[in-house]
């Protein structure tokens, strides 16, 4: 007979509960020898969780949990490789791996649909956390913590670690600054005054011997949290941790409570600064922000009342405290929201691009409007609206890329780790029901009373502009680790070299064989040999093509109404990449776009506009662009999905340049807010687009050409705002026409079948087009484009094209993708070189990259690029190796899709003309492929680089120092 969770002696259970709204059962235990906090959900989810954390509050902010969190997956007793995560990324099914620092707790969580595989993770994870090779060897802490690096006795001294540079990337975000800031501001006297990440000016004070005495103290059962979730014999993976692990260990006392910051007798005010460059203006470039703490985190109902009050009162279209702001000219982009997930949660107001001068009207405002809605009421009807926003989000489970068992365990840590119930907010129906009944009852305008009005536990900052912060900062620690420098003896000097070299040569040097062999691996027969196939069924309606996708989705229709963006001319697609920002943004002829946006929201879980483009596999000089609608319906409501983006589609109001103008400065920050947080990508984009066209597609409508496209708008609005509304109407009546347009529909067959009635609600109001196309149009020109930022770090792309060169694609190419991520770049660009990540791929369409994420360096990274193709000509693996880069592959190819990302693969395959048979023969040649399929790639990608195509996105100093390498450097923001 099978033993059972209630069989095993060596825990106690304390609660059982069914939560109908997981489909799951839950069970929460105490390890009896340790400790250990043990929660269960058991469900019929093949896609599988575990997950260990522990509460790590820092004291400081030299970044210890952040370093150790690195630190513990560099190899363990069990596992002595030096990079057990990578061997695990290179050669695992999982679906998740990864570990994360927080405010106050570090979790390592791991996913996977294969038993064994999933065995295997926890395996891992297990013996890192527990028993990390930290304690043997010193060079782990000084490869991702901090060390001093000196190459020559005339060389300068510098500062390197992984984190070390990590962080000052993170640092060089004005929002990022702020958000740390925030946490330091209000809470003192708590763990949260100080940055668990690390600040980058005090990571260097942290010891080798504080680092291991964290470790000591925290990672231990008694301070652990242990999360299950999935379909598993919970019983027999509970008795394993006990034998294996935490039968080991006895009981131990560890202080590790988080501590409540007693509340403020009255509001404080603080000033920050952040780093602008010298082109930016300090004008209307200053952060004013309210902040205001909000009960903790262990009240159900205020934690799910807060989300709905943010989506309310900042982030709706037409939300109160926005609208009140931005009439008053106080900012360009109002911003912030409920901040959880730490014991007292705050709630913020910002005004971004605002000056130094207004924080008292901006408080006046912000308080007036909030006192005006306590008075006066928030409205049932946008209130209930806002309910129904997010409870469409939490029955529908759709977290992305991120499994939805892993979100569970984070959310239930947000009351398990302050000793509450982890079912809090994982049993939602109680709650939603609660807030439905507080709407008429005046609840929500009481919690802007007591909570945002009545309440002194409130902070005001001010984040200023502050020109050339960067290079001050940097010529400061330049003058320290010189004066540094100058202070060592000749003996000291040659110590510090060859502590360096060792330190390198540690880097260089593999692990052992036999070691590599003690890491779990799967075989090449545990994969499937087919792919799946796509869910697609081409269908007409009414002379409309429609893309179905037949499938259980749980009620839920997932549309989509897409236009081909080539009825629009080249050099007016920046248009096209702005029209999908201010499309349900403007009023309509029926409704104000608050209204519309509380309709669209009561009815729906919700409508988005984005522009995205199509290689095409036939042809890789060719595309198609797509400016697409989407809509998320019960089946009932599929109706109203059509009329609603009739709506938003048809009888836009596109002629109020007021609100035209203040669309176009939220969107110029938040382009600008996604270069800096993302810059790899933006850099990748544009070098690309020097020779590619539907990379030049996606920067005209999304990338850096875009923001410049909005940045000159802004600036010169007064002059160009007619010719804007101009052209919004042209591109619109352009763009959406019957004879234009293509629908996607993801639903079950009952679902389908109302689809040919509810689709003439659009069609039959769209004109009917005449079918005018126009070129794509671009100069193809190797720009080679240095782009200055106030950061510290750099994002330093490559790119190239192929297949026009006469090679052909391989699904070997996916395997080579793994084996450079993880082995060469990783180890030349990360490890040694100190950069957060590198990325890299050559793609069925034939465009070639490599780039670098929060990189301290820049021309070694480039050489790095450089030493790719001798790399791949010299590459040999035996047949274990190989197998474990293959199945690191299958499982990027294999990672579970929701419904409406099954419907969106078809619909990208369709347009792009992929087939089901180019996928099976891709993963033949990924399954059958040997170490000569790979050395065979070194021309495809020394074709790559031979394009010369470059793009660096960063600092200054370092940009400059290169100049040779650049055909241009300029500033990315001018504004």
């Amino acid at each position: 007979m099978r033993m059972t969770v209630k069989d095993l002696n060596s825990y106690q259970i304390l609660e059982e509960r069914t939560v109908k709204e997981l489909g799951s059962k839950g069970t929460v235990l105490e390890h009896k020898k340790t400790g250990a906090r043990i929660f269960l959900l058991s469900n019929d989810d093949e896609n599988k969780v575990f997950c260990i954390g522990f509460r790590t509050p820092p004291s400081d902010s030299t970044g210890v949990p952040h370093i150790l969190e690195h630190s513990v997956l560099c190899g363990s007793d069990k596992f002595p490789v030096k990079d057990p995560f990578v061997e695990l990324v290179k050669g695992s099914l999982n679906t998740f791996l990864n570990a994360m620092t927080y405010p106050d707790k570090t979790v390592y969580p791991v996913a996977s649909c294969n038993d064994k595989d999933f065995q295997n993770l926890m395996d891992v994870y297990m013996d890192a956390v527990l028993h990390p090779a930290i304690y043997k060897e010193e060079k782990i802490f000084l490869q991702e913590g901090w060390h001093y690096e000196l190459e020559s006795e005339d060389g300068p001294v510098t500062y390197n670690g992984v984190v070390y540079n990590e962080m000052k990337g993170a640092f060089s975000s004005p929002e990022s600054v702020l958000d740390r800031y925030t946490r330091n501001v209000l809470f003192p006297d708590t763990c949260y005054a100080h940055e668990s990440g690390g600040a980058p000016d005090d990571i260097p004070s942290l010891t080798y011997e504080a680092f291991l005495n964290f470790h000591k103290t925290y990672y231990h059962p008694s301070n652990s949290f242990i999360y299950l979730y999935g379909n598993m014999d919970m019983a027999e993976k509970l008795d394993w941790l006990d034998r294996e692990y935490l039968s080991r260990y006895d009981r131990q006392p560890v202080d590790s409570a988080i501590a409540s910051q007693e509340a403020f007798a009255s509001p404080v005010e603080k000033e920050i600064f952040y780093p602008i460059t010298d082109a930016e203006s300090e004008e209307q470039a200053t952060y004013l922000s309210v902040n205001t703490v909000v009960g903790d985190d262990l009240d159900p109902a205020l934690y799910m009342a807060f989300q709905i009050l943010e989506y309310v009162l900042i982030d709706a279209p037409g939300a109160p405290l926005k609208e009140a702001l931005i009439g008053a000219g106080i900012g360009q982009d109002i911003m912030g929201g409920y901040e959880n997930g730490i014991l007292q949660p705050y709630f913020s107001v910002i005004a971004k691009n605002a000056s130094k001068e207004q924080k008292g009207e901006f408080l006046a405002v912000v308080k007036g409007t909030l006192r005006r809605l306590a008075d006066q009421g928030i409205g049932e009807k946008t209130l209930l609206a806002g309910i129904n926003y997010y409870e469409f989000r939490y029955r529908e489970a759709d977290f992305g890329n991120a499994p939805k068992g892993l979100m569970y365990g984070l959310q239930c840590l947000d009351s398990w780790l302050y000793d509450g119930d982890p079912f809090m907010h994982l049993a939602y129906e109680d709650t939603f029901a609660f807030l439905k009944k507080g709407v008429k009852e005046g609840w929500f305008e009481g919690l802007l009373k007591k909570y945002l009005l009545d309440n002194p536990f409130e902070a005001v900052i001010l984040v200023s502009p502050e020109k050339n912060l960067t290079a001050k900062e940097e010529e400061k620690l330049r003058i320290k680790l010189e004066a540094y420098k100058n202070s060592l003896a000749k003996e000291e000097r040659r110590a510090l070299i060859e502590r360096t070299e060792a330190l390198k040569e540690y880097q260089d040097t593999p692990s052992p064989k036999e070691d590599l062999e003690k890491i779990p691996l799967l075989c090449r027969e545990d994969i499937k040999p087919d792919p799946e196939p796509l869910i697609l069924e081409e269908r007409v309606i009414d002379g409309t093509t429609a893309l179905c996708h037949p499938m259980n989705t749980s009620g839920i229709g997932y549309l989509k109404v897409m236009f081909y963006t080539d009825r629009v001319p080249s050099e007016d697609l920046p248009y096209v990449g702005l029209l999908k920002s201010v499309l349900g943004y403007v009023n309509t002829t029926k409704h104000t776009y608050s209204d519309l946006s509380n309709e669209i929201n009561l009815n729906s879980g919700g409508i988005s506009l984005n522009v995205t483009a199509y290689p095409d596999a036939q042809s890789p000089e060719r595309f198609t662009g797509v400016f697409n609608a989407s809509a998320r319906v019960l089946y009932d409501k599929l109706d109203f999905g059509f009329s609603a983006i009739a709506e938003i589609l048809l009888d836009s109001v596109l002629d109020d340049a007021k609100r035209l103008g203040e669309i176009l400065a939220e969107m110029k920050s938040r382009s600008q807010m996604k270069l800096n947080s993302a810059g790899h990508s933006a850099a990748m984009i544009r070098s690309l687009s020097y020779f590619s066209p539907v990379y030049s597609f996606h920067d005209q409508t999304g990338g850096i050409a875009y923001y410049h496209f909005l940045e000159d708008m802004a600036r010169h609005f007064e002059e160009k705002k007619d010719t804007l509304t101009d052209k919004l109407k042209e591109t619109a009546k352009r763009l959406f026409t019957a004879e234009n347009m293509v629908i996607s529909y993801t639903a079950d067959e009952e679902g389908l079948k109302s689809l040919e009635g509810s689709l003439a609600l659009l069609k039959d109001r769209l004109p009917a087009g005449d079918g005018t196309t126009y070129p794509f149009a671009f100069e193809k020109k190797n720009r080679n484009e240095g782009f200055i930022t106030s950061s510290q770090v750099n994002y330093v792309a490559r790119s190239g094209s192929v297949f026009k060169k006469g090679q052909s694609y391989t699904g070997a190419l996916r395997i080579l993708k793994v084996i450079l991520g993880y082995d060469y770049l990783w180890l030349n660009v990360r490890v040694k070189g100190g950069a957060y990540g590198v990325m890299n791929g050559v793609g069925r369409f034939g465009d070639g990259y490599f780039v670098s994420y929060r990189d301290p360096k820049l021309q070694e990274t480039a050489q790095v690029y450089e030493g790719v193709p001798a790399y791949i000509e010299s590459f040999d693996a035996d047949e274990r190796d190989m197998t474990k880069y293959v199945i690191g592959t299958i499982s990027d190819l294999d990672a579970p899709l929701l419904p409406p990302y099954k419907g969106a693969k078809a619909d990208s395959a369709w347009f792009s003309h992929v087939t089901d048979e180019m996928f099976e023969q891709e993963r033949r040649e990924i399954l059958t492929a040997g170490p000569e399929d790979i050395r065979a790639l070194a021309g495809i990608v020394r074709e790559v680089l031979s394009e010369g195509s470059l793009c660096v996105i960063g600092n200054a100093e370092c940009i400059r120092k290169c100049e040779g390498m650049f055909g241009e450097i300029k500033n990315l923001f001018q504004m």
